[in-house]
């Protein structure tokens, strides 16, 4: 009797170490699944750096972004937003990085950790090709052009604009910007020179660039200035570094934009 008492006590002892080691484990994973999801913004609406395309976010930046994250082990969540929309939850530290041609600047260096530049674009002016009185950025003077809210293109424009000749009217997203400009209810459009070649060759749109761009960027992931954000911004920057070296960017950026704009040879 005793020795089935002892036999049953042992077995349900064995039970219960069984069920706290498969708890732990369920927490472990669950901790790690936790710990290994990135949270990344991006508009959605950014030909060719992320759009939609099928019900599915896809482009030069989202292509790369989950390359990375895979490299790294890190699975990807997409939050889609207007431009200030994901920086300001970039700030607000609801994102991890923002992957939508985020231009370096000093600004935005006081408050994010940027990795090495993954590409390199010019903020260039397009008008309609039925305007035939812009043909220049002389031609821009006490003209409208516009721009995306929050993007660095409107405030690199306003920088070259010292005396204020050109008007700036801003939009939420840049599909109203660019159409207003096709339909001539604005004189210009500021964007990226690639962005804009890339869409205008995509979509036979009648657009023409107007002169050289007014100024030269360097783009790169945004990374909070905490623990966890430093950690991924190293990271980050040396699967960068890794995907120049072997080629693989510059075989993704002439995918998506016909010419490597990865390497700095526009200034």
């Amino acid at each position: 009797m005793m020795k089935k008492i002892l036999s049953l006590g042992l077995s349900l002892l064995f039970i219960l170490v069984l069920a706290a080691c498969g708890n732990s484990k369920q927490e472990n994973a669950a901790n790690d699944s936790e710990q290994k999801t990135i949270k990344v913004g991006s508009t959605g609406q950014s030909y060719p750096n992320g759009y939609q395309e099928a019900g599915k976010l896809i482009g030069f930046d989202v292509e790369l972004t989950e390359l990375i994250a895979k490299d790294l082990g890190y699975k990807v969540e997409w939050v889609t937003s207007d431009f200030s929309g994901i920086m300001g939850q970039l700030g607000s530290g609801k994102l991890d990085t923002v992957a939508n041609a985020v231009a370096i600047t000093p600004e935005r260096q006081e408050q994010f950790n940027f990795t090495e530049p993954y590409s390199y674009y010019g903020a260039q002016i397009v008008s309609s090709t039925k305007n035939d009185d812009i043909n220049s950025l002389a031609d821009l003077k006490g003209k409208t052009v516009s721009g995306v809210l929050g993007s660095n293109n409107v405030a690199n424009l306003e920088k070259y604009d010292k005396n204020g000749d050109i008007k700036i009217r801003t939009y939420e997203t840049r599909d109203g910007a660019m159409q207003d400009a096709i339909n001539n209810r604005v004189d210009g459009y500021i964007n990226s020179r690639p962005i804009l070649v890339a869409e205008i060759k995509k979509n036979d749109l009648p657009l023409k660039l107007v002169g050289d761009p007014v100024a030269y960027e360097n783009v790169g992931y945004p990374f909070p200035k905490t623990e966890k954000g430093k950690k991924l911004n190293d990271e980050f920057t040396t699967e960068i570094k890794k995907l120049k070296e072997d080629g693989t960017l510059a075989k993704l950026s002439n995918k998506y934009f016909g010419e490597d704009i990865t390497t700095n040879s526009g200034e």
